[in-house]
């Protein structure tokens, strides 16, 4: 992986993409940013030199609003991380779980604890990001407020949790991309992920057939999101990972395929970069 001296990242200080970008690297100067898209643009106008990028959640799936705005970067993605989240319900120190009335967080914090939520009958309020609840509500100074945060943000904005493990799944989980300017590919001997944007010709059965050389080339895809592509409902785009090197002779055949079913110039490789041992599981 290149030398990274300084990350970006969508939130403020003691977000869970704080804490992912410690896990992955650990020494280097993180940058908070208020939007995903001003975390990209950072790392395209080289202010860092890679973002850590939410892409979805193992109980509240796909993150909102970052996929479409991924292939107009022309960021690569080096890497792949999946970065384990335990809720807090953070509130002011002396305060009790009893008082809470209301929680703030982002909606993919309040989505995985909304079972728990409901149970305690506490209202949730959506925020910009879960580290930014917090520090707001340590800001206001209200007892009957809380938030959905990490360990972390407790210990930024000195708030007391009031309830540890508040997600409704013990084994929740956000997967991040690990983005910059330049592409690294690995070794061909790497267990490797390789991520594909691509838009279909308007023909009878043509994801079917586009997909094809990927079976019968004996290749796993492990992911497929469809998005409409510039303002067309007719016009699809799709995501895909699959498992394998950009550079092994069966996927070289299963892109070839592919591109004969795509528009010109409709296949981009986003990235090959080494799988995580957590990939699968």
């Amino acid at each position: 992986m290149a030398d990274i001296k300084k990350i970006a990242f969508q939130g403020t200080l003691g977000a869970y993409s704080h804490m992912a970008c410690q896990a992955v690297v650990p020494e280097a100067e993180v940058l908070p940013c208020a939007s995903f898209s001003d975390m990209l643009t950072a790392a395209t106008t080289g202010s860092v030199d890679a973002a850590m990028v939410p892409v979805e959640n193992s109980t509240a799936g796909r993150v909102a609003d970052i996929h479409h705005l991924l292939p107009g970067t022309g960021l690569h993605i080096i890497g792949e991380h999946f970065q384990p989240v335990s809720h807090c319900l953070l509130g002011l120190p002396g305060t009790t779980l009893d008082q809470i009335t209301e929680v703030h967080s982002h909606e993919q914090g309040l989505a995985q604890c909304r079972i728990r939520l409901e149970s305690l009958g506490i209202k949730p309020v959506i925020h910009s990001d879960t580290a930014g609840a917090a520090k707001d509500i340590a800001a206001q100074g209200a007892p009957h407020m809380g938030s959905i945060s990490s360990r972390l943000a407790s210990e930024i904005y000195g708030l007391d949790i009031l309830l540890e493990g508040a997600e409704d799944l013990d084994a929740n989980t956000t997967r991040f991309l690990l983005m910059a300017p330049a592409a690294e590919t690995p070794t061909l001997t790497t267990p490797s992920i390789t991520t594909i944007i691509f838009t279909v010709r308007s023909v009878p059965a043509v994801l079917y057939k586009a997909l094809g050389g990927f079976a019968t080339n004996g290749i796993n895809l492990t992911k497929i999101e469809s998005y409409m592509r510039g303002g067309q409902m007719g016009a699809a785009q799709f995501y895909i990972d699959c498992e394998g090197h950009i550079e092994d002779t069966a996927m070289q055949h299963a892109l070839e395929e592919l591109r004969f079913y795509c528009v010109e110039d409709g296949v981009r490789i986003m990235g090959c970069y080494p799988a995580s041992p957590d990939h699968r599981g």
